[in-house]
């Protein structure tokens, strides 16, 4: 359940930051958008990774 719900707060906020970039289109916001969303993605991985592997 915790996995579903990140997963899912992860794609709500990716699809908030991709209205941003469509009515904004700018390249230093794509930039930080797009590190935000590496960075994210990291963490969820990095997060979950390490739960997973010790089952």
């Amino acid at each position: 359940m915790n996995l579903f719900l990140a997963i899912f707060a992860f794609v709500v906020m990716v699809a908030f930051l991709a209205i941003l970039v469509i009515h904004v289109p700018r390249t230093d916001l794509i930039c930080v958008v797009g590190l935000t969303v590496a960075l994210g993605a990291w963490d969820l991985f990095t997060t979950f990774r390490s739960k997973g592997g010790s089952r």
